[in-house]
């Protein structure tokens, strides 16, 4: 018997249907394991979910659906969703993980085009996750492909900056997928894979690095053009295992103009710097408040935290450092920029217009411009 001509046009309508949460087409990833069609134009299309419960069963009916109903001699869609089986995951699976069975970071590669930066500062308080989101989410604006990992072990914060709540990510076996969020940003964070919100994470060292190993590794990220780190404040475990398993990745270093903020903060690019990482720059957070003046009416700006604290690092990091370590960004301080968070709207997304979300774009722009390359990277030479 001959095929229904309907069946390419629908089969190519289907390569057209991502799966919401790995960004690949469901024909791709083996997930269309029947389509039918009949001579009244009505289509039935069965889909297999990676695992029973899918979060995201009612999204990809949708999508199935739209993308089939599109389709010219089309007059109804029937969706049908099943599950997939172990043999089934795991072709998956290692198709994903380009052919390698085992559990790699793939950042750690030769060859891996993402750009891994880590956020850091060498105390907490000065709006290391929010510079985190908001800079993520700048980026992705300009068109590019952006996760984020939020390692910072007890104080994640990220998921309510974004305000994802208490969603969880999809796990396929021994692989994770992280949680989309706005403007496509792909998320993953201690606190998603905790049993309940509440809950305390007391790790010590050697665990904490077996948990960063399983983020980077366990988790399908796909194609990154950027992968950012919201590091726990100081030089401890966490930015250590990440130089030694990521060593090609950069650092930005969060600090707020206050001298206490600025002399602890030198310190964790110089660990950066030990570790091999390129230090990209430092952002200055909190660097001043606009407000109208009660007199004049005139915009003053008010510094509450002092000044001077962003460029006293970047110089004592350049002389440190022997290579040039610039003030990215001065980030002014407002209360939409802390509503925006406690919201789980960042003020990159909520207000662009607003001189907190300029200058964040601009860093991001910076950002962006900085290539990667050798310049303040150590290169292991052999001495035969």
């Amino acid at each position: 018997m001959s095929e229904n001509p309907l069946l390419p046009h629908v089969r190519a309508a289907l390569h057209e249907v991502e799966d919401p949460e790995i960004r690949r087409p469901i024909t791709d990833l083996g997930m269309v394991d029947e389509v039918r069609a009949d001579d009244a134009g009505s289509v039935f299309v069965r889909v297999l979910l990676t695992v029973s419960g899918c979060p995201m069963r009612s999204e990809i009916t949708t999508r199935v659906t739209d993308a089939v109903s599109k389709v010219e001699g089309v007059t109804s869609v029937d969706v049908e969703l099943g599950v997939m089986n172990d043999e089934q995951r795991d072709a998956m699976r290692t198709m994903l993980r380009g052919g390698q069975a085992e559990r790699v970071i793939p950042f750690a590669q030769p060859g891996n085009l993402t750009r891994v930066i880590a956020i850091a500062s060498g105390k907490g308080g000065v709006g290391k996750s929010s510079v985190t989101v908001n800079l993520a989410l700048a980026l992705a604006a300009q068109g590019r492909s952006v996760g984020i990992l939020d390692a910072d072990i007890y104080g994640h914060s990220v998921p309510d900056l974004l305000g994802l709540g208490d969603t969880r990510p999809t796990v396929v076996d021994d692989m994770i997928m992280p949680v989309p969020a706005a403007r496509g940003l792909k998320v993953i964070s201690v606190g998603m894979l905790k049993p309940s919100r509440d809950q305390v994470v007391a790790w010590r060292g050697p665990i904490m690095d077996r948990a960063l190993t399983q983020l980077l590794a366990d988790v399908y990220w796909g194609d990154l053009d950027y992968l950012l780190l919201d590091l726990p404040p100081g030089t401890g475990d966490v930015a250590m295992s990440l130089g030694q398993k990521i060593p090609n990745s950069e650092v930005i270093v969060v600090t707020t103009p206050q001298t206490a903020a600025s002399e602890v903060a030198e310190r964790a690019g110089t660990m950066a710097h030990i570790l091999e990482q390129r230090v990209l720059g430092v952002v200055e957070n909190m660097s001043w408040l606009e407000r109208p003046c009660s007199h004049c009416g005139e915009t003053e700006r008010i510094e509450l935290f002092g000044s001077g604290g962003g460029e006293t690092v970047a110089e004592a990091l350049t002389e440190r450092l022997v290579y040039e370590v610039p003030v990215l960004a001065q980030i002014p301080f407002d209360e939409n920029l802390l509503a925006g968070g406690d919201r789980g709207t960042p003020i990159v997304d909520a207000l662009p217009d607003h001189p907190a979300a300029q200058a964040i774009t601009d860093l991001a722009a910076k950002v962006a411009e900085k290539k990667r390359g050798l310049l303040g990277q150590r290169i292991p030479l052999a001495t035969s």
